[in-house]
Formats: C-alpha cells, sequence, structure tokens
C-alpha cells in the first residue's frame, strides 16, 4: 500500500521560500477498458433465453444467453482472440475462443472449420449454427453463447457494444 502524500498550506509555504514547487501527486492509472464486443449473430438476433446462473457453481443454471437463429447461420467472434478447442461436447459441437483478460467466449452448436490456435479478428466467420436437434432450444435452433472470466461464467452481453442510435420517444405526459 502506498503512503498518503498531502500537499498542506504549510509545505506549500515552505516550497515557495524555498524556491521549489512541491512535486505534484502522480495520477493514478485508471485499467484499460475490455473493448467493446459485437453480436455474434448478424442482423442482431432476440435473445430466447438470458443469462440465468445458479446461486452455486455446483447447482443447474443457464451459464449463457440463447440466441434465436436458423440452422445455417455465420456465426461471428464478438472479439478478437484465439480459438482454443473446436470439438464435440456430450452431442454438440462446440466453438471456445480465448479473448485474453482471463475471458473465454465458447459457441454451440457451431459446426467449424478452423483449428486450434487459429487467431480470429473481431467479427469473422467461426462457423455455421447447427440444426436444431443439436442444441437446447429444440425444436426451435438456437446458438447457446457462453463467457467466462477465469472459472466464472459471467453475462456475455454485458460485452456488447449496442451499435444503435439513442432515440427519443414522444411523451404524452403523466398518465
Amino acid at each position: 500500500m502506498k503512503p498518503i502524500r498531502r500537499i498542506t498550506p504549510l509545505l506549500l509555504l515552505a516550497a515557495a521560500l524555498l524556491g521549489a514547487a512541491p512535486a505534484a501527486p502522480r495520477p493514478v492509472e485508471a485499467p484499460v477498458p475490455h473493448a467493446a464486443w459485437s453480436w455474434p449473430l448478424e442482423p442482431r438476433p432476440a435473445v430466447a433465453h438470458p443469462f440465468d446462473p445458479p446461486e452455486r457453481p455446483w447447482l443447474s443454471g443457464h451459464r449463457g444467453v440463447d440466441l434465436a437463429a436458423s440452422a445455417g447461420t455465420t456465426v461471428g467472434a464478438p472479439a478478437p482472440g484465439t480459438v482454443v478447442f473446436v470439438g464435440w461436447v456430450v452431442d454438440r459441437p462446440v466453438v471456445t475462443i480465448d479473448h485474453g483478460d482471463g475471458l473465454r467466449s465458447s459457441f454451440e452448436p457451431v459446426d467449424s472449420p478452423l483449428a486450434v490456435g487459429v487467431e480470429v479478428e473481431k467479427e469473422a466467420p467461426l462457423g455455421t449454427l447447427g440444426s436444431a436437434d443439436a442444441g437446447h432450444c429444440a425444436p426451435a435452433a438456437c446458438l447457446h453463447w457462453g463467457v467466462r472470466r477465469g472459472d466464472e461464467y459471467v453475462d456475455p452481453l454485458q460485452f456488447i457494444e449496442d451499435r444503435r442510435p439513442s432515440v427519443l420517444l414522444p411523451w404524452a405526459g403523466p398518465p
């Protein structure tokens, strides 16, 4: 812990009499925010099922979001990163990207031609959404998108940069 440096009026007076200016306190560097992510599907998809984590890590819950889409839809990288997994988990194809800063995102069911170690740019195609029977939204198709920070699942939507402009709607006044 750094000591607190105070510049008191007495110290300023002493510095002025001696002809020296006291050193200004160094600014505290703010952490660089993680760049905003884009939606992994275009156009912007409807959220079929929101993030709903369990109260305890070992309990059941929904550790990601489900985005409505049709089978065969192209799935893009929401942020740059490195492909760290492409393969099957239980009964569906999964792609996982390491975005750095402890963040990893996974997408399922996604049929992908990519190999582990491939660097992807933001919005680069990862593959295509698999059939409805390969996902947990059956009979409808959806993309399950999960994000982990270390071992903790977090809401993927918190990273999205919403590109729609703000619009003021007419107000009819109080009811």
